[in-house]
């Protein structure tokens, strides 16, 4: 019995030592390489499979947005007819709001042309004064143009005495000069104003500063209407005080200054509203 088991130990010995040693490191060589093979094909089986279960989740959800439509395509023929009647009624409003949308922008384009035309003749006007007045010292008299209204600015000393409405001859020869502007432009009416600072006047002749302005306003006004023919109904005569200053008072020169004749001329404004009502008859022809 010792004899066999000695045997049994021995043959296993024997027969390793019976394979070559190197074909024995090749076979565990490709018993390593077999091994790295079948686990990258585990792997990628296992990929296939997660892959394969995405698959089959996407065909299970395309089956059911499938359905879906199948279901509701019925309802999308039954109201197509309707898209089509809404559609219709939504290019026809579209397209009146277009035209609603020409017709403003017509609008407000003969308006600008209406303004535009104003404006053309407020600075042929303005053109026209500043010639005729170019030999006047520039510190006397003072043209300029604020929102469509001319206005023109005479000294108080180059129109009248201290204290006084009587009207010095270089001033007639000034308003001679604007008179014959003004009546060249019928379709302008104006306003003159008198200004005066605020040193309080009382005597014979004015209550205070209001009567002053009034008056002095009232003066000019006849000079032109009696010496130069200027229309009476185109005129307006106004007295404004001291309560629109140019200037400070506590200097001589600033009172001075503050102490002027103001003629303000501006479209009549029923010409005016003319030509934006024929601005808006055009747009309707």
């Amino acid at each position: 019995m010792k004899k066999i088991i000695v045997l049994l130990v021995a043959f296993p010995i024997l027969f390793t030592s019976c394979v070559p040693q190197k074909k024995y490191a090749a076979l565990e060589t490709q018993q390593k390489e077999t091994q790295e093979l079948l686990n990258s094909a585990t792997v990628k089986l296992n990929a296939c499979l997660d892959e394969k279960a995405a698959t089959d989740a996407s065909i299970a959800e395309l089956r059911k947005q499938n359905q879906f439509l199948i279901e509701n395509n019925q309802d999308l023929i039954n109201n197509m007819g309707n898209l089509t009647t809404l559609t219709k009624k939504g290019a026809d409003n579209l397209e009146r709001s277009l035209e609603s949308l020409k017709e403003k922008d017509l609008t407000i384009r003969r308006m600008q042309d209406a303004v535009t035309r104003r404006d053309s003749v407020t600075l042929a006007l303005v053109t026209a004064l500043k010639n005729s007045l170019v030999d006047i010292n520039d510190s006397d008299i003072e043209i300029n143009v604020e929102k469509g209204v001319v206005f023109i600015s005479i000294s108080d000393k180059m129109v009248f005495n201290s204290g006084s409405n009587k009207i010095t001859a270089r001033a007639k020869e000034v308003l001679g000069k604007v008179a014959k502007i003004i009546n060249d432009k019928p379709e302008f009416e104006f306003m003159v104003e008198g200004h005066t600072d605020d040193r309080p006047i009382s005597n014979e002749l004015f209550e205070d500063n209001w009567d002053l302005s009034v008056n002095r306003a009232t003066s000019i006004v006849r000079v032109l209407q009696k010496e130069f023919g200027v229309a009476p109904e185109r005129m307006i005569a106004a007295g404004r005080s001291s309560y629109i200053p140019v200037d400070e008072n506590e200097t001589a020169s600033g009172r001075a200054n503050n102490r002027r004749i103001r003629i303000v001329l501006l479209p009549k404004l029923d010409q005016f509203y003319s030509l934006l009502d024929e601005a808006m008859a055009a747009t309707t022809e």
